[in-house]
């Protein structure tokens, strides 16, 4: 098996996602008694959030550069950077390497692609929803998307940012989702799209009104793939 390296801690509470879902895979497509050979970085989250300025964006880019750079020192073979919105930075933290990084939304837009999906509403934080980093690379698998409500991207934002990423899980925010995909539906939305690490915390992915594509999910069976063997896609 191949050794995968995470750029982690964007949040703990989906790095802890990453880490069980990627070896519960490798368990049971391997050997009972396998587990997925990793390097996890797990980067202090509190300078690198809620990013608005162009010299943050760069800041970041250059904290998450140096932990792909450890990484790849460290013996990792590729990549994975386990947050939607931190793959803004994508080109250049795969710049700083000369090892595959596998790319969330190119996953997202290959699954959905398989599944036939074509019209979807893409959830996230307001960097995801709003800007054409993520977007373009699920249009380029053929995606139509809607276009982003700002009152749902508020909303998004705050439950994101003020409850998951600190593990903080309610009844409300459960029910904020539910409104928000239901609101998609009747806008033509044939699929949801959940790019943001920690929303499968509030949405029941197996049982919704809606195809839900979770990004976490498929990123963790990609980086299982990879590990077992499959070409990167980036």
């Amino acid at each position: 098996m191949r050794k995968l390296g995470i750029i982690g801690g964007m949040s703990w509470v989906s790095t802890a996602s990453y880490y069980e879902r990627i070896n519960r895979s490798i368990q049971k497509r391997s050997a009972p008694m396998s587990s997925a050979p990793l390097l996890i970085e797990s980067l202090d989250f509190r300078a690198l959030y809620a990013l608005r300025e162009a010299h943050d964006w760069k800041r970041a880019a250059g904290v998450l550069s140096e932990s792909a750079r450890r990484l790849e020192g460290a013996g990792a073979e590729g990549l994975i950077i386990g947050a939607n919105s931190m793959h803004r930075l994508y080109d250049e933290v795969a710049a700083a390497v000369s090892i595959p990084i596998l790319h969330i939304a190119e996953y997202v837009g290959l699954a959905m692609q398989r599944a036939g999906a074509t019209r979807a509403a893409l959830l996230g934080t307001r960097n995801v929803m709003t800007e054409s980093f993520y977007r373009k690379r699920l249009v380029a698998h053929g995606i139509d998307l809607l276009p982003p409500n700002l009152d749902f991207v508020e909303m998004l934002d705050r439950i994101i940012y003020e409850e998951l990423m600190v593990g903080k899980v309610t009844r409300e925010a459960e029910r904020t989702l539910k409104t928000i995909i239901t609101n998609k539906a009747q806008e033509g939305a044939g699929a949801i799209v959940l790019a943001c690490t920690e929303l499968d915390l509030v949405v029941d992915v197996d049982a919704n009104v809606l195809p839900i594509f979770d990004s976490t999910r498929i990123h963790c069976e990609a980086a299982a793939d990879w590990i077992l063997g499959a070409e990167a896609v980036h």
